[in-house]
């Protein structure tokens, strides 16, 4: 398994990174331990959750917050040496009270969170620590102090962000400057083949910090994992994934049958296309079961021609380039 910086920090990280929102929800927890195990065994040093992750992401608390965090501390602890062989990223935003301050980006809810999230996976710190949303509603001076204050306690490493806009990007990155502090190292969004909406700005605000880009969903849902294929099999899909079947059919059927000549998975090549990106780091994947991660690891040994790359774009296309030349002379 190859690794890369993480942004422009000297923190090193697999092309893959463990993403594990499904452990406590549709992956039962001894699975979640084969997961990590294998993971840990082909080279995957990047593990990724949120403390909202393992049940449904609203205020109802009868659904179990926090449990892939559990999740992941209970395999922890298992073997200590585990630790100190992974970067361990996790985020803060979303609800996990019905409180007025038990959600966003306040100082008070973020020094709460990472005490919580830091219980929860039975560690001391936090590698990279991400918001998983932006509060335009609290100033940057507030959000920075409280994450310097962290930092500077060693209860986290790195801070990064996700599905924020170019311009919150630059926002938050231009507030750390002026405090002297590292700012932003990685991005997580939602990026691939079928939604590419981020390279109008978002990536061009990247690129210009030096902040790595993390793609979450980079099968669009499974769309671009061989879903025609699967369908002739007889395989069971739900009423929204028939429903982008019949709006992409065409570009389905272009997709997989150029799959198809090159020899690989149609999982495969869409996290090798995002993985031939300059500015991304590293590509989420989200395993509910051993066997969706064995198949995930080819990934990043499939180099895609210029050619192929073109192809990919006329069945893909994306918005036309970067703002504004992709809408403006």
């Amino acid at each position: 398994m190859d690794h890369q910086h993480l942004g422009r920090s000297g923190l090193r990280v697999s092309r893959l990174c463990l993403g594990t929102m499904n452990f406590g929800m549709t992956t039962d927890e001894p699975t979640s331990f084969d997961i990590m195990d294998q993971a840990m065994e082909a080279g995957i040093n990047f593990f990724d959750t949120a403390d909202v992750y393992g049940g449904p992401q609203s205020p109802d608390m009868d659904k179990g917050y926090g449990i892939s965090e559990e999740i992941i501390g209970r395999w922890l602890a298992q073997d200590r040496t585990r630790r100190d062989r992974i970067v361990l990223a996790t985020k803060v935003y979303q609800p996990m009270d019905t409180g007025p301050n038990d959600r966003r980006l306040s100082a008070y809810h973020i020094r709460r969170a990472c005490e919580a999230s830091l219980r929860r996976l039975q560690t001391d710190h936090i590698d990279l620590y991400q918001m998983h949303h932006v509060d335009r509603s609290t100033p940057w001076e507030e959000i920075w102090q409280a994450m310097e204050q962290l930092v500077r306690e060693g209860k986290v490493t790195y801070i990064g962000s996700s599905n924020f806009a170019g311009w919150d990007i630059a926002t938050a990155q231009n507030a750390a400057t002026a405090r002297n502090l590292l700012g932003l190292v990685s991005e997580q969004s939602l990026y691939n083949l079928t939604a590419r909406t981020v390279e109008l700005e978002v990536i061009p605000a990247l690129r210009y910090y030096g902040i790595g880009l993390i793609p979450w969903s980079p099968l669009a849902g499974g769309l671009l994992g061989g879903v025609l294929r699967k369908a002739e099999q007889g395989r069971r899909t739900s009423e929204q994934v028939r429903r982008q079947i019949e709006q992409h059919r065409s570009q389905l059927e272009r997709y997989e049958a150029l799959c198809a000549d090159l020899g690989e998975e149609p999982a495969d090549v869409a996290l090798a296309w995002l993985l031939h990106h300059p500015v991304v780091t590293a590509t989420i994947i989200g395993p509910r079961t051993t066997e969706q991660l064995s198949g995930s690891r080819r990934a990043p040994e499939i180099s895609l021609s210029d050619g192929t790359l073109r192809e990919l774009d006329d069945i893909w296309p994306g918005p036309g380039g970067e703002a504004p030349q992709a809408y403006a002379w």
